[in-house]
């Protein structure tokens, strides 16, 4: 392999050197002392395990580690000049590694954000904090069609496929989950031997393309679908309806990726580029979609089963809801993604132009769940850049009961943003399919990093709600979350969004929900 050679390379013209200095001149001592030491850092580099980076680019990775080393000072230059408009990554990043690594310390001498940047949003402290949970709170999933239901961490592994992430990826995150109790979100390109062999809680996701329980034509296949919801690690069961970062289109697997094996798994051509198409054949009305969450439970044996989506038309959700009270069947939880979403592949134009960001979806779903009186028989979940213990918190009070992680995750596992996932050539062996890149990851060392990531994160959350004076979620209010919307004046969520009350809709819809209420039909996809 070239990594090898190279480190060989460099130990082969380290004894020439040597040979040379002691044969012709010992002024070759300096190139052979200089070669020899880059022939040990390269050996180093292949042994180790602990940096992805450095087992695929010997001695030329600890470049990126220099320039990390002054990240702080280039950081603020682009955080002052917005160069990419989206400083928010960076920042994250940093935390997310801090925390994988159990490296994770208060920072010395405050912020050096602009105030009125930072004070955007914030959470409204308590003159008399409380004590923290010991024990995270747990989120009971399961409405009353569901006959076992499953105890949700706040916060899980969001959606990633298997093919769009590498095996060690997926073990990386499956083992992780296992070891911290929280569940793994498979992504909708089937469940593989990765997902199931560490053990961990899965959410199994079915998307457009029905991939590991699909018909040759293409179909759903419920044959298939009973026999693998029936697996024990299997939890949930979840329906894609869209995702945040390309709300309305079909996910697109590169055929470089589709090897044999993922070709199995999903059910499709080897070498051929996989393309979901954008809708579900087995519906396609709200009505069809509330009957086909309850055949799923069925055939899942009970088991919690819900759907996901990037909010759009609130005409088309309450249309959803209208099918819930008219079947009298609800899904067990509704997972909103929201549009600010990132880590799956998509054309620029969806991914900064379309679908409702996480926040407006939060609120939407959840007051439209109020308002029909459906609330209490379904849990929400939230995901969208939710990265931070602040992150949760916010949207629990938004609406949520527990939130999922993509993007952080993948961070965990040693993503450094190269942006090569489409082309097979991820450095990392995050992204690709290609075994001499994904050996990089080593799997007991990064499942470590997800564990820690995700058990640092939910006791900052419980931390933060502590010192809001609040010890269980389910105490937060809109209140305790507030907005700066000009210079000089600061509001609540409570008074900058409208909170609907059990039943409203149905027994008085309020002017400002009352056309789309009335116009939403349970028997068309209408905007």
């Amino acid at each position: 392999m070239i990594r090898w050679s190279v480190v060989c390379g460099l130990v082969a013209l380290a004894i020439a050197g040597m040979a040379l200095a002691t044969v012709v001149s010992p002024w070759w001592w300096f190139l052979a002392a200089v070669l020899l030491v880059l022939a040990v850092v390269g050996v180093g580099d292949l042994l180790q395990r602990r940096h992805s980076v450095l087992r695929n680019y010997p001695v030329l990775g600890h470049l990126r580690y220099l320039l990390e080393s002054v990240r702080p000072e280039l950081q603020q230059y682009f955080v002052e000049r917005n160069v990419d408009g989206r400083p928010f990554d960076r920042d994250v990043r940093s935390i997310v590694y801090e925390r994988a690594k159990g490296t994770d310390a208060e920072e010395p001498f405050g912020t050096e954000r602009d105030v009125y940047a930072r004070s955007y949003e914030f959470l409204v402290h308590s003159m008399a904090p409380v004590a923290e949970r010991e024990e995270p709170p747990r989120v009971r999933v399961g409405g009353p069609d569901c006959t076992r239901p499953y105890d949700m961490a706040l916060l899980n592994v969001s959606a990633m496929s298997f093919g769009s992430l590498s095996a060690n990826a997926i073990l990386a995150l499956n083992t992780g989950a296992a070891r911290g109790g929280f569940a793994h979100d498979t992504g909708e390109g089937g469940l593989s031997d990765y997902h199931l062999r560490p053990g961990g809680d899965l959410i199994w996701e079915i998307g457009t393309g029905y991939f590991g329980c699909r018909t040759r034509k293409g179909g759903f296949d419920a044959g298939q679908f009973a026999e693998k919801a029936a697996i024990d690690t299997v939890k949930c069961v979840s329906l894609k309806l869209s995702q945040g970062a390309k709300p309305g289109i079909g996910g697109v697997l590169p055929g470089a990726k589709v090897n044999g094996e993922i070709a199995r798994v999903r059910g499709v051509p080897r070498g051929q580029t996989v393309i979901s198409p954008p809708y579900h054949e087995v519906f396609d009305t709200p009505r069809g979609l509330v009957r086909f969450i309850a055949r799923m439970r069925e055939l899942a044996g009970g088991k919690p089963t819900g759907f996901k989506l990037c909010v759009g038309s609130r005409r088309q959700f309450l249309a959803v809801c209208k099918a819930m009270l008219d079947e009298g069947c609800t899904p067990d939880f509704i997972v909103v993604d929201g549009a600010e979403g990132g880590t799956g592949a998509a054309p620029l134009e969806f991914a900064d132009h379309v679908g409702m960001p996480l926040t407006e979806g939060l609120l939407t779903v959840h007051n439209a769940l109020v308002g029909t009186g459906l609330r209490e028989r379904i849990r929400i979940g939230a995901s969208g850049k939710v990265a931070t213990g602040s992150d949760i918190v916010k949207r629990l009070i938004q609406g949520a009961d527990y939130t999922n992680a993509a993007r952080a995750m993948m961070f965990a596992v040693g993503c450094i943003q190269a942006q090569r996932c489409h082309t097979n050539r991820c450095p990392v062996g995050v992204t690709t399919q290609d075994p001499r890149r994904a050996r990089a990851l080593d799997v007991a060392d990064k499942s470590e990093r997800v564990f820690r990531f995700q058990q640092s994160t939910v006791v900052s959350a419980l931390k933060i709600m502590a010192a809001m004076g609040v010890r269980d979620p389910g105490a937060l209010t809109p209140h305790q979350l507030c907005r700066r919307i000009s210079p000089n004046e600061v509001r609540s969520f409570a008074d900058l969004y409208e909170w609907l009350g059990p039943g409203e809709l149905i027994t008085d819809a309020p002017h400002t929900w009352a056309v789309d209420w009335s116009v939403a039909d349970p028997d068309r996809f209408d905007a």
